[in-house]
């Protein structure tokens, strides 16, 4: 048999090139090779008869394989004599074996029906030889009359090609034009071209200032409109989180977007009242925030609808008054927003403060000259061969993006009030990290005031544009300002931390150009707490915060900003006045002709939630104008920072726990957009690799591996809760009582199998109701029977939401008996003591906040680490005990599941492949093959193909949250995971647990079955 096969192999390969239209019929013995045998094939195979000495004995089952092959035209027994002749040889058969082989033979041939059967054939054989696929004109003429000059000139051809060559030639050059040659690297690396192929390319996709220099070093990814660096290229996970804790790392955020509301501050109040409520904490009209003195952060809800239908989280920060008595004075207020929340949030803007009129014209992008004309070092042609004046290329400052015909202004002829958006004209950094103060100190020098002389100078210089700095130093009042932002510069450096200043201080400042005193070489910033002495100004400094006017900054006004962007010295013509310097590395001293950049500083008060690690992951933030970015960039780089991404913010997000915007807010709209965009790459991803070679969740008893249905929770918890009638039950003490239960009406918690086969095919049988788990596992928790009736709820009490009050949060935490990561009782404060946790408080909290989601945390109190998406579960008294009493024992394990569709792809796969079969030999079988692939398509072996089920009750024990965040924290030194959980099921497990254990829960991660035990905190 292996011959067979060889030689089947070998004729496959042979035959694998023929035309697409030879078609064969299945009743043709000799279909398989073209029904014809040549004439040298047999001679030969006659030949390697006779080598052997003349006699072949065969059995009847090979003769029957030896003439399958034989052509129907040749009368086998006189062209078998015939070659026995020519040979001399002798081959002996069995006299049953040649006439079932003759039966089989026809005795004659008609030539019109063989030629018919053939005539597909023959002619891809003719075509194939007159017209070649791959060839040109002048390949069809023979070598010895081919001309180099025919190529050219068609005239040169003979006549009958010369039709033919022409339309060749119009062919080939129309592809020239369409294709044009590329240029070499040499050409594409020039400035110019350059900067057209950057200015293309950002035409789509918003950069940053800083992308190309992050375009290097990290893995780029397009989110929101934006190019984002994720991650570095080089291994720095943990390098990263070391910067973060002990010196500093940085991080672009300038793809925030930021909106502008100016109007009078009661105007302005009024129309944002209804966007936020006092009980989540911080409002617009907080006195700190108002004031200008701190920075304010909050959830934007639609107007009127808190709890429910949040938009997303954002900050804010007010212009400090510059005349405090004056209650007329207009203010402007700058919100910043995720650019996943900037549509919901502006056009909710729009209808809150009624900016819904015609909008106010657009300015002008803003464009940096590449190499403008008059400056040193401009070596480009100022006209072209025509004599006309060349444009320069211009390098796109700002968003890129944006539609000229796009308003980004709106004016309110009932309110006085504007909206402006600022996206990408206000540059945002990031410092994290003790040490970012450190670094804000040696980067950041206060301007030089300008002597009276000086700033006439300046006035009447070469500048056409009017300089701002000379008349702010004609104030006395703004250079005092100056003076005092200056010495509170100072005090930065003998602060140890950025968290002994008050969350939120601001500090506005006017800056030298940093590029002028960048060292040599890289040198890592550190503090020097000999140099400054006076503790006292230190001290008030960390109590009382930033003093109000030190908050105000020449940034507020828009004509500033741009002066300041359309005035910087290139990096060009700075270069070329630090190589005539007489000492080379000396600080270049540029005089009146230097920039100074007006900036904000605001502080970042890091970890305030719980008890535990107050204060990790402070930092200030930079608000710099645009154009500047670069120039802000490098020397930060120098002072010895490490840079991080999108996965770095996230990771301290999480250590912080707080949740991360887009991924922690499923009750907003771009939160929603966003899972279902993940959940949907996941799949993508699980489909791509083979069956074994990735996890089977129906085995693990998870329904949904790839996104957490939150909604399907918080109705199923709704309808227990309103029930009262689901109590799991210990199924580990009675054999027998187990037995019979499992006999009777209770069963394992899991599918129906029945449901599921009733609705894939009606085809199929359907499958037996069988138990889900298997037996021989340990204890399962089982339940009375009870069916979720989801549409009995009514629709008006709404989707989930997220519980944010305050007030409910920290009398759950006291609840919960918070522990720190290492599972130790932490003290609570007086006004946190718990109250009694009686049923009438439960009942009335349940009642009130039916479907609603708590915000937590869980830490893992022995080893292991929480996956993303992983279920937090109720344990039950046996599980308690079990925990208690062996200390090595980690947790239950879930018992494994069966796979209830395997069955249902299987058939449809063999039900597809005979479809095919099918069609092969008659051509009926497409649409039932389409059929079958069309029904197979929801059917993914591993995962579930309808929408999650009881999702709480699926498994052994009782599912009351999910993790969003989890993996092994370096912070705390265990796993950890943040995420959230039923209010409804929370209350329900801390009411039926003892005062000794209240809080822990199972955590099982989607590809494990087994349980892990954990402590839940809930953080305020």
């Amino acid at each position: 048999m292996s011959g067979i096969n060889r030689k089947d192999k070998k004729y496959a390969k042979k035959m694998r090139n023929q035309p697409s239209n030879v078609t064969f019929t299945s009743s043709d013995p000799g279909a398989g090779r073209s029904g014809i045998e040549s004439q040298s094939d047999v001679n030969s195979r006659d030949q390697q008869r006779g080598l052997h000495g003349g006699y072949c004995h065969r059995s009847q089952g090979s003769d029957q394989k030896h003439f399958q092959n034989v052509p129907k035209f040749i009368n086998d027994a006189n062209y078998r004599d015939q070659q026995r002749g020519l040979h001399g040889g002798y081959c002996h058969r069995s006299q049953g074996s040649d006439q079932k082989h003759f039966q089989n033979v026809p005795k004659f041939l008609y030539a019109r029906d063989f030629a018919q059967h053939r005539a597909a054939e023959i002619n891809a054989m003719l075509k194939a030889v007159v017209h070649k696929s791959n060839s040109q004109f002048l390949q069809s003429l023979p070598p010895h009359l081919r001309r180099r000059a025919m190529s050219n000139n068609a005239k040169r051809l003979p006549r009958r090609l010369r039709e033919i060559a022409k339309k060749e030639m119009e062919k080939i050059a129309h592809l020239k034009k369409e294709q044009s040659k590329s240029k070499s690297r040499k050409a594409r690396r020039r400035h110019g071209n350059l900067l057209h192929e950057f200015n293309r390319r950002q035409r789509k996709n918003i950069w940053l200032e800083t992308h190309i220099w992050h375009a290097k070093r990290f893995h780029m990814v397009k989110k929101w409109g934006c190019c984002l660096a994720d991650k570095p290229t080089a291994k720095s996970y943990r390098a990263c989180y070391r910067a973060m804790k002990q010196k500093c790392l940085l991080q672009d955020l300038s793809y925030y977007c930021c909106l502008e509301l100016s109007g009078t501050q009661e105007n302005l109040l009024k129309a944002l009242s209804p966007l936020s409520s006092w009980e989540a904490g911080t409002t617009f009209a907080s006195v700190d925030c108002l004031s200008g003195k701190r920075q304010g952060s909050l959830v934007l809800y639609k107007a009127e609808q808190y709890p429910a239908k949040p938009l997303g989280p954002i900050v804010f920060l007010w212009r400090p008054k510059a005349e405090p008595e004056n209650q007329s004075e207009n203010r402007q207020l700058w919100i910043w927003a995720h650019p996943a929340l900037k549509t919901e949030a502006l056009i909710e803007l729009q209808l809150a403060c009624q900016c819904s009129d015609a909008p106010l014209p657009e300015p002008a992008p803003s464009e940096c000259s590449a190499s403008a004309p008059g400056r040193a070092g401009s070596k480009r042609k100022l006209q072209d061969q025509a004599g006309e004046e060349v444009i320069p290329k211009k390098k796109i400052i700002g968003n890129s993006t944006r539609d000229p015909l796009k308003p980004v202004s709106w004016t309110s002829l009932t309110t006085g009030i504007v909206i402006e958006d600022l996206t990408m004209e206000i540059l945002r950094y990031r410092l994290v990290g003790p040490l970012s103060h450190s670094v804000i100190f040696e980067v950041l020098q206060p301007a030089l005031v300008l002597e009276d002389s000086e700033a006439k100078g300046e006035v009447m210089g070469a500048r056409d544009v009017p300089c701002w700095w000379s008349q702010y130093c004609g104030k006395s009042e703004d250079v005092d300002l100056h003076h005092r932002q200056g010495d509170f510069l100072q005090l930065l450096s003998g602060v140890a931390s950025p968290a002994e200043i008050s969350a939120g201080s601001i500090l506005g400042l006017t800056v030298r150009d940093p590029r002028l005193n960048i060292p040599e070489s890289r040198t890592p910033a550190l503090p020097d707490p000999s140099e400054f002495k006076d503790l006292e100004k230190i001290k008030e400094l960390s109590l009382r915060g930033v003093p109000t006017e030190c908050a105000q900054s020449p940034i507020w006004d828009r004509n500033i900003r741009n002066i300041v962007t359309e005035n910087k010295i290139s990096e060009q013509e700075l270069n070329q006045m630090k190589s005539k310097l007489l000492v080379p590395g000396s600080q270049l001293n540029l005089g009146p002709r230097e920039s100074k950049i007006p900036i904000l500083l605001v502080q970042q008060p890091g970890k305030r939630a719980g008890k535990e690690h107050i204060g990790w992951g402070s930092g200030w933030d930079i608000l710099i104008p645009k154009g500047w970015g670069m120039a802000f960039w490098i020397p930060l780089i120098y002072r010895g920072i490490r840079v991080g991404g999108l996965q770095e913010g996230a990771k301290h997000s999480q250590y912080q726990g707080i949740p991360c915007f887009p991924d922690d807010f499923p009750d907003c709209p771009a939160g929603t957009r966003h899972c279902e965009e993940t959940e949907k790459e996941l799949v993508e991803k699980y489909k791509r690799y083979p069956p074994a070679k990735r996890p089977n969740y129906v085995h693990y008893g998870t329904m949904t591996p790839f996104r957490c249905p939150w909604q399907r929770l918080v109705e199923e918890w709704e309808v227990k809760t309103n029930a009262n009638d689901v109590t799991p039950t210990a199924s580990g003490k009675d054999p027998e009582a187990k037995s019979e239960g499992l006999n009777s009406s209770m069963k394992p918690i899991g599918v129906n199998e029945a449901e599921v086969c009733k609705q894939s095919s009606d085809e199929e049988k359907t499958l037996e109701p069988k138990e889900e788990m298997e037996q021989g596992s340990g204890n399962i928790t089982v339940l009375e029977p009870k069916t979720l009736s989801i549409e009995d709820i009514s629709a008006e009490s709404g989707h989930a939401s997220i519980l944010r009050s305050r007030k409910m949060l920290r009398q759950l935490s006291a609840w919960c008996q918070p522990t720190s990561s290492c599972g130790q009782r932490v003290k609570p404060f007086a006004r946190s003591l718990p109250g009694q946790m009686t049923t009438d408080v439960v009942n009335s909290i349940v009642c009130s906040l039916p479907r609603f989601l708590v915000w937590a945390r869980v830490s893992l109190l022995k080893k292991g680490s929480p996956d993303a998406n992983a279920m937090i579960c109720i344990p039950s008294n046996e599980d308690l005990q079990l925990i208690a009493s062996d200390a090595k024992n980690c947790a239950p394990q879930e018992p494994k599941h069966r796979d209830p569709f395997k069955r249902q792809i299987k058939t449809l796969k063999d039900k597809k492949k005979k479809a095919l079969s099918e069609d092969l030999e008659s051509g009926s079988g497409v649409q039932d093959s389409q059929l079958v692939s069309n029904r197979r398509k929801d059917l993914i072996l591993g995962l579930w193909p309808d929408q999650p089920k009881d999702v709480m009750s699926h498994c052994s024990r009782l599912t009351i949250g999910y993790v969003s965040h989890g993996d092994f924290s370096l912070n705390v030194g265990c796993g950890e995971g943040l995420g959230f959980v039923s209010l409804s099921g929370l209350l329900h497990m801390l009411s039926s647990q003892p005062a000794e254990k209240r809080g822990f829960v199972l955590v099982r991660n989607p590809a494990s079955l087994q349980y892990r035990l954990a402590k839940l905190n809930i953080e305020v």
